[in-house]
């Protein structure tokens, strides 16, 4: 008799989460960088209580995206724990979400130690416009788009840092991860394109669009994408976390052409990606949108204190305003890759906000 997935989910979690849950709770800083074998996404036996942190400030967790607490039920396709959740509008108003590295129920990556089937890349669609009462997902593209070989020192995931639609066709930003270190720190081969003709149902690598790390490229192995005035902006830091911020541009028609792209050299943009200059000090994973209720681009990442931070500025290149912290790092210390939701809500700002601890994603909301 053929069994559906959610029950052979529900059948295989005990047996995994045994195989891991007696080694205790998964680290809770994501600044040391442990990569799937260290987590465990299983609610209950994870050493993290159910249900949305309770936060002591303004901003507030108002619904699980992902894993078996979910009203998503990720889990049913196979996704119980993952991170990122970074959001983009498709050209015809429909919401595409990637995540990371997800963990699921399957053949585990024996070579690295994880008792997980382990995906790179897991992209979920939605047309949730108001998140007030949640995201609803409404379609699911297989894990693993863009496989990766998973092989340490070689290439140990693909992960998506950015994604953006331009004139229909979809394009994600990856970084490939040579290796994990710790204290926020790792290393990557490059940071590259892919492209979607099918609304992201299959993607297909660009690699002439690879900036591997060196002549400035090191610069931008993590993105994030910003459109303005028939731009492509690509912000950029160094592999890991507390790097620089950078950021180039090109005419979106020009957008997966490598030698088409400027950049900001704290004056004016030139073609020289050595020529680059820091726009803003300490960034981890980031995101960047304009914001009409305070008529400012506004910029999210963490800080060196795994504080949630807000900076704004009238210009894409900046000058960036000094951090504004929305998430106090002691209150959720687990946090990090706070992702923008790509569509204005009034005064309240929502976004995903990874955490570590329990391995999931969460929507968040902050008043402006």
């Amino acid at each position: 008799m053929n069994r559906s997935l959610s029950a052979l989910t529900r059948a295989g979690v005990l047996a995994a989460a045994l195989s891991i849950g007696l080694a205790g709770p998964a680290v809770a800083d994501p600044n040391i960088v442990i990569p799937i074998p260290g987590i465990n996404p299983i609610p209950g036996i994870n050493g993290q209580p159910r249900g949305l942190p309770r936060l002591p400030g303004v901003t507030q967790a108002v619904f699980q995206m992902t894993g078996m607490d979910s009203p998503n039920r990720t889990q049913n396709v196979n996704v119980l724990g993952t991170d990122l959740g970074i959001m983009w509008d498709d050209g015809s108003g429909r919401m595409l979400t990637a995540f990371g590295d997800s963990a699921g129920l399957g053949f585990p990556n024996l070579l690295v130690g994880s008792v997980w089937a382990w995906s790179s890349q897991v992209l979920f669609s939605s047309t949730t416009k108001d998140p007030s009462q949640g995201i609803s997902f409404d379609g699911v593209v297989s894990n693993n788009p863009l496989p990766s070989p998973k092989i340490p020192g070689i290439e140990i995931s693909l992960i998506p840092t950015a994604g953006i639609s331009v004139g229909g066709v979809q394009y994600l930003s990856l970084m490939s991860v040579a290796s994990w270190g710790e204290h926020g720190k790792w290393e990557t081969n490059f940071s590259t394109l892919a492209v979607s003709g099918d609304g992201g149902r299959s993607w297909a690598p660009l690699t002439t669009t690879r900036r591997a790390n060196v002549d400035g490229y090191q610069n931008f192995q993590q993105n994030a994408f910003l459109k303005d005035d028939g731009y492509v902006y690509r912000y950029g830091t160094a592999a890991g976390r507390q790097h620089p911020g950078f950021v180039s541009r090109a005419r979106e028609a020009d957008i997966a052409d490598i030698d088409r792209y400027e950049y900001w050299d704290g004056t004016e943009w030139k073609p020289d990606a050595k020529v680059a200059a820091p726009i803003v000090d300490g960034v981890a994973e980031l995101s960047v949108m304009w914001n009409e209720h305070l008529g400012k681009f506004i910029m999210l990442t963490t800080d060196s204190t795994n504080s949630v931070v807000m900076r704004s500025a009238d210009r894409p290149e900046g000058p960036w305003s000094e951090p504004q912290v929305l998430v106090d790092g002691p209150s959720l210390p687990s946090a990090y890759a706070p992702m923008i939701f790509p569509y204005q809500t009034g005064n309240d700002l929502y976004f995903l906000l990874s955490v570590y601890n329990q391995y999931n994603v969460l929507l968040m909301r902050s008043p402006l």
